[in-house]
């Protein structure tokens, strides 16, 4: 998914910029930078995250940075933030999010007369082809209008000018874009910030003012926030937000992430009829659910598993399955005195291709002497490739889809079976999925019980993951 974070402050904003995107760093693993805009011009930095952490990249950069604004970004699409030249005077552009319509939109740019930088990849990069489509504009403004019309799939932007820092969230708002003013002493000029995650501010003195509407456009700058267009008012937020994808300590749409998780859990619980010694969370993401799933159970939470958390990320997020399989194995550690003869009910935030779960989680819990597994995924089977991020691209990578290919060849015309939890199929698929994580027991929340414990209304929600519309 990636994380941007932009700040406008009285004084030098370089260190509150350089803390602000490191606290977005569960959002990334490939690239970062940073960029500032001082009297001098822009400073401007970025580098290769992937085989060392971001601090330890950036912490000597940025303190020779020097200005009043700033921006910087996490992702794994593309390096960035990029100083752009354009029609509109010069700007760092920093973009996250999935264009699934890009090479489309590069044929017509390149037809056009436009021109590409080379990366490495023989790619093009989101951002520049970000900038390209804004230059059409009449304006900034009218330009970022623009480009959220053309693409397809979702981008958040800030772009940081002379006059201060817009921030345009996705047009639908699937995924988020917050603002906190600074908590300065009275009568003190406060400052601004912009970030993907509103758990950023807190740490650095800032407040969450509010989040931006659907495709909603804000300029920051010395004097405050300026609304530069309007939400739209139609709202599809990203459910897995809630789920795995956000900081515990965020908030999105008003809702606490660490208390949806909770409810997930509590609603896990109930009903749920298997005798267990206590309940455990996979490690990070799956805690929350767990302590749900406890509260409403009685049964005492435990950890038979711990992460070691300096050196290793979030195993979802890399790009290459040989990388996502290295950080699955390395980072958590098996407690063997708690898991010996134990039942544990095991809560996790998703199944998603499964094999991490099976080779170096299940796996763990077996090895080390565990009497029973039983598996509680916080959300239902993943039936579908997101469109809207980067981190699932192909039906195969389903386990879902692998269930259905298994039990019903290449034919998909019984799908809607499959997505029904009280059918037949259904069922047959997950003690598919049961028996290839060679778990005791397996079952997900229903879907309905997920977007109650989320709490925004269903049609305010991007389910497409689940249900494929």
């Amino acid at each position: 998914m990636g994380g941007i974070f932009g700040v406008v402050s009285e004084g030098n904003c370089a260190k509150t910029l350089f803390y602000g995107t490191d606290y977005h760093s569960h959002l990334g693993t490939e690239n970062a930078g940073l960029a500032v805009l001082g009297d001098g011009g822009f400073s401007h930095t970025i580098h290769s995250i992937s085989q060392a952490q971001f601090k330890s990249r950036f912490v000597e950069d940025y303190k020779g940075m020097v200005g009043r604004m700033g921006i910087g970004a996490i992702d794994d699409e593309s390096p960035q933030p990029l100083i752009i030249r354009s029609k509109f005077g010069s700007y760092a552009l920093a973009a996250i999010g999935l264009i699934t319509n890009k090479e489309e939109l590069t044929h017509d740019l390149l037809r056009d007369g436009a021109s590409f930088s080379e990366m490495e990849d023989g790619g093009v990069n989101n951002v520049e082809l970000v900038a390209k489509l804004i230059n059409r504009g009449e304006s900034i403004v009218d330009g970022i209008g623009r480009m959220q019309r053309s693409i397809e799939g979702s981008i958040c932007v800030l772009l940081m000018a002379r006059e201060g820092i817009y921030a345009a969230r996705d047009r639908y708002g699937r995924f988020p874009l917050v603002i906190g003013r600074e908590i300065g002493e009275s009568g003190s000029t406060p400052g601004f910030a912009a970030a993907t995650e509103s758990s950023s501010f807190a740490n650095l003195g800032y407040e969450l003012s509010r989040s931006l509407g659907p495709g909603e456009i804000v300029r920051l700058d010395a004097n405050g926030i300026h609304t530069e267009r309007k939400p739209g008012e139609e709202k599809h937020v990203c459910a897995f937000l809630w789920i795995y994808i956000g900081d515990p300590a965020s908030i999105y749409e008003g809702i606490s992430v660490e208390n949806a998780r909770e409810r997930c859990g509590r609603a896990m619980a109930r009903g749920d009829q298997v005798n267990a010694d206590f309940v455990a969370g996979v490690p990070d993401s799956g805690v929350g659910h767990a302590i749900g799933y406890a509260m409403e159970s009685g049964l005492p939470y435990r950890r038979p598993l711990v992460k070691y958390t300096p050196g290793y990320g979030r195993s979802y997020t890399p790009p290459s399955q040989d990388i996502r399989d290295l950080v699955a194995t390395m980072k958590l550690s098996a407690v063997r005195d708690v898991i010996r003869e134990s039942r544990m009910v095991v809560c996790d935030d998703s199944i998603v291709r499964g094999t991490q779960l099976k080779n170096y989680t299940i796996r763990k819990l077996w090895d080390n002497g565990a009497k029973e597994i039983h598996v509680r995924p916080a959300c239902p089977p993943l039936m579908f490739p997101c469109r809207y991020a980067s981190s699932t691209r192909t039906i195969a990578e389903l386990a879902s889809h692998r269930a259905i290919r298994a039990l019903d060849g290449e034919n998909m015309e019984h799908i809607d079976e499959y997505l029904d939890h009280a059918s037949e199929r259904y069922r047959r698929m997950i003690e598919w999925i049961r028996q290839d994580l060679n778990v005791t027991s397996l079952k997900y929340i229903h879907i309905e019980d997920m977007i109650a414990a989320i709490g925004l209304p269903e049609k305010d929600l991007c389910l497409y993951c689940w249900r494929g519309r």
